[in-house]
């Protein structure tokens, strides 16, 4: 029996976002999800607390002890404790937005990040340092459109993020849309530049 990919989610909506994605892309892995949306609930208000922190790590190394053939982070606000849990492991634990980042900077330096500027922006300085790069990062502040997403409304949340990327309009080589959930949003864009986001290209 093949190892499952093990998901490690921060909300519901991310189990309908990634489960028919990956089957998509390679039916024969079998899934498994696991949503702590009260990691995420409670680093809102304070950011990745040390705490928090560890109570992800202990949630990702517990899937890949539990028989995971690899993990995946798919929430960017913990994604630094998927970095620290693929140090414990011999599983690979990932987070789904670096290969966002990698993609980004394949475009060029200047890249703008969209919500949750600190988790974001610190990865793609990481990455950017990895390849001997300096980026010029520009921040576009969404806070409008997230508690449209809290409210469950997905299609005006979608459309409040693109409403707002069209208004900032940065000169840019890329845009990066920090969350998985924001995906839908950059099919909604009419900008000159790439918008990209992180479920097609971390799967």
């Amino acid at each position: 029996m093949t190892a499952p990919l093990a998901l490690f989610h921060t909300g519901q909506a991310h189990v309908s976002t990634f489960g028919p994605l990956i089957a998509r892309l390679a039916p024969e892995i079998p899934l498994v999800h696991h949503v702590r949306q009260d990691l995420l609930d409670a680093a809102q208000p304070r950011g990745l607390t040390p705490d928090i922190r560890r109570r992800a790590v202990r949630e990702l190394l517990g899937l890949a002890d539990a028989g995971a053939a690899t993990v995946l982070c798919t929430c960017s606000t913990l994604g630094p404790a998927a970095e620290t849990a693929a140090d414990l492991s011999e599983v690979p634990i990932l987070r789904v937005d670096r290969p966002m980042m990698e993609a980004a900077l394949d475009l060029g330096p200047r890249i703008a990040v969209a919500s949750t500027i600190g988790p974001t922006r610190a990865l793609l300085e990481r990455v950017a340092a990895d390849r001997g790069v300096r980026p010029e990062v520009t921040e576009i502040l969404l806070a409008e459109a997230w508690p449209l997403f809290a409210a469950g409304d997905r299609a005006a949340y979608a459309a409040a993020i693109a409403d707002g990327l069209e208004r900032a309009a940065p000169e840019v080589d890329a845009i990066v849309l920090a969350q998985a959930s924001m995906a839908p949003a950059a099919e909604r864009c009419t900008l000159p530049v790439p918008v990209l986001s992180s479920p097609r290209l971390g799967a």
